[in-house]
Formats: structure tokens, sequence, C-alpha cells
């Protein structure tokens, strides 16, 4: 398999990383508008198939050419969901299997924001599926860990733990702490901005996608594996929508434990508008509030060596076991990122976010994953992909939970 990740950043710089060490792909090559940025991705895998170069991801010409002169089998985009429709569209054009970490962005429902649903995640992406399937084309959306690791879990409960599932609730905390900063995030904060700041969205089998107001129903998660107790909130997130496409289930909830600061912090930037996309006039110039934010905080693939503590990602699922009895399981991977920074030299958020991809390009290099349309993580069997985890140096484990 031949790939093309689009994007130098944190992620995509670990992908290549972990890609680089596996004997499934004959070349990679990663792009980013900063070529300087691409060719360090490349050179610190030191391997002679990885190779870094130019391209602006928000031209899907320039996407399209690329793709088309290395002679990509499959196009990874590894940048923030607003460049998704320039190159989601360029590997339908070049004739590439796509994979992304997040599906098109959402546009909140102009007059009913907090009840009703407006224009959904990967709303725009379905709307053409049948186009890809007529191709032949596979476009595997939402392959991260949140979502992605998480959708393949709760794909495995479906078929091996439970008669029926009543919900899944995907839940997502950590104990890292970055030393030495009053507030760094550990991911992007463009892309954390846009995903807690939406309408959080929620399904019910009786009631179908409707949305509550960002922060809603704050409950307290205890995360296994000695993390602890941590608030959590709804928050808008791809599992949501996916799920109930390939699997039965009454109800699917997405919550981060994100901290009162974290939420505190969030909120201001709402009230002030610095979350806003719209860009306004400073001084003569054209700026958007929210990539000023962006620019004054560090960069969260810079901040592992400052960083210390885990990353848990994971779905509860609650319903009917096998035997018929009630049951209630937590399936769920912990990273550690004292071990991620040891081992590949990317800090534990984004090393965890990369690898799942890396996965499954290998379900598809090998055949164990196929398919044709726009398909999410669920929509495939768990167990080859599970299996991998343990090679890859990020197991995954189960707790099973009173009920």
């Amino acid at each position: 398999m031949r790939v093309l990740v689009v994007g130098a950043g944190g992620v995509g710089s670990a992908i290549v990383s972990i890609a680089a060490r596996r004997s499934e792909f004959e070349q990679l090559v990663v792009a980013d508008v900063d070529a300087e940025r691409a060719a360090r991705a490349a050179a610190r895998t030191g391997a002679e198939h990885v190779v870094g170069t130019r391209v602006d991801a928000s031209s899907r010409d320039d996407v399209v050419a690329l793709a088309r002169s290395v002679q990509a089998d499959v196009i990874v985009n590894a940048c923030d969901p607003r460049f998704n429709p320039s190159i989601f569209d360029a590997a339908f054009e070049a004739g590439c299997h796509y994979l992304d970490m997040a599906m098109h962005m959402s546009v909140p429902h102009p007059t009913d924001p907090y009840n009703q649903c407006g224009v959904k995640l990967g709303d725009a992406q379905f709307a053409v599926a049948d186009q890809w399937e007529e191709r032949g084309l596979l476009a595997l959306v939402a392959m991260g860990v949140e979502p992605g690791f998480s959708d393949v879990v709760a794909r495995y409960a479906s078929d091996h733990l439970f008669s029926r599932i009543d919900e899944v609730g995907v839940r997502d905390g950590g104990d890292l702490v970055i030393e030495g900063s009053t507030f760094a995030p550990t991911f992007s904060i463009w892309t954390t901005i846009e995903e807690c700041l939406n309408p959080p969205i929620i399904y019910e089998r009786d009631r179908g996608w409707f949305t509550t107001a960002p922060f809603s129903e704050p409950e307290t998660f205890d995360f296994p594996d000695g993390i602890g107790p941590l608030g959590c909130v709804n928050v808008e997130h791809e599992e949501v929508l996916l799920m109930p496409r390939w699997l039965d289930v009454g109800r699917v909830t997405f919550k981060y434990g994100l901290g009162d600061e974290f939420i505190d912090v969030l909120k201001t930037l709402h009230k002030l508008g610095l979350d806003s996309t719209k860009p306004v006039t400073v001084r003569g110039h054209q700026v958007a509030p929210r990539d000023l934010v962006a620019a004054t905080l560090p960069n969260p693939a810079e901040l592992g060596d400052h960083m210390r503590g885990r990353t848990c990602a994971g779905s509860l699922v609650t319903g009917l076991g096998l035997n018929g009895e009630p049951r209630c399981t937590y399936l769920y991977q912990v990273v550690d990122n004292a071990w991620t920074m040891r081992e590949y030299g990317h800090q534990a958020v984004v090393w965890q976010t990369a690898v799942h991809p890396v996965i499954a390009l290998e379900m598809l290099a090998t055949g164990e994953w196929k398919g044709q349309g726009v398909r999410g993580p669920e929509a495939f069997s768990a167990d080859p992909f599970l299996a991998l985890l343990n090679e890859h140096g990020a197991p995954w484990a189960m707790q099973d939970r009173s009920v």
C-alpha cells in the first residue's frame, strides 16, 4: 500500500512514525503546506520509504496532483476538519481510498440549536456515499481514537458481550499534567473549541438525533487504572452519529472529562467571541479570533517533554449480557505519556490518536477490512483490529461495573 498523509502536525507526524515500522506500507508520503515541517516528520522516522513534501490542503487540485504523482492508494487526512471537503473530494477525484479522524463539520440549527440538529457532522460525506460505492472506493471516516477506537470496541461489545445494548456512553478522560503551564491543551485548541462549544448531540432510538446545551448532563465518571473520578459533560462527537447507523443501540452519548478550569476557559472564550472563525480586522489585517487563540498557545505536539500522566479512551456499554442478565462494561485503552515519548518521541494524546488509523490502514492493506462507500469503524469486524493493538504497544482492556 502507498499512503499519502496530508498534514504533518502532531497527529500526522505520529502516523508516519508508527507506520514506518510496519511492513504493509511500500511508501509513505507526508505532505504539509510547510514543506520543512513535512521533511522533518519524514526524517525523524529514519526510513527511506518515507518522504516529505509540500501540499496546500485547502486546494483540491493540489492534493489531486500530488496523489497522482506519488500513485497513492489511500489518502489520510491528518488536518483539522475545516480542510475535510477539499481533501475528501480530492481523494474521490484521484481514485484513492480515504481515511480521516474527524468528519465534515456541523452547522447548528438556525433557530433552535439546543434542541434540534442543523447540519450534522458528516452529513455532506454520507450524502455522496453512493458515488463512492459506485466507484468502488472506501471513505473510512472518524478513524482515530475517539472517534475510532471507541467505535471499534462498541462493535466488539455488540458482537461478543451483549444480547441487547441500551446505551453506549463514550467517556474520555485522563490525569495528564503540563508542567510549567497554567493553560496548555494537550490537543488542537482549534478542534477542541469546535467540538466543545457546538451543541452536543445525543441519539435515542425513539427520538433520533437531538441536541442539548454545551456542557450539559454533568456526571462523575471513575476512570480505571488509578486515573480516578473526573467530572464529564456532553460534547459534540462523531460516535453519536456513527454507532446507530451500524449497531442496534438504544442511546448514544459522548462526554469529556474536561475539568472545571478548562470549561471556564472555553466559556470565557465564547463570551468574548474568541471562538469565532469569522475574520475581524485588526490594524488592517484580517484575523479569525480562533486562529489567534491557537497561535498564542503552545503547540500540543511539542509538549511531550513537559507532560506527565495518562490518557484514557473508551466506551461504557450497558444492556443485557449474552445470558440475558443486566450488564455494564467499560471497554477502554490507557496510554502513558512516558511510554509514548520514550518509544516514539510523541506525546500520549497525539500518539493515541495516530496509532488507530495506522492499524486501520493495515486492515485495508491485508484485506481484513473491505468495503465501498462512506463507512465508520463499527461497520467492520473489531476482532482483527483489536488483535493488533498489543503489537503496537497499545493494549485494550475491559472492566465490568455494577449495573
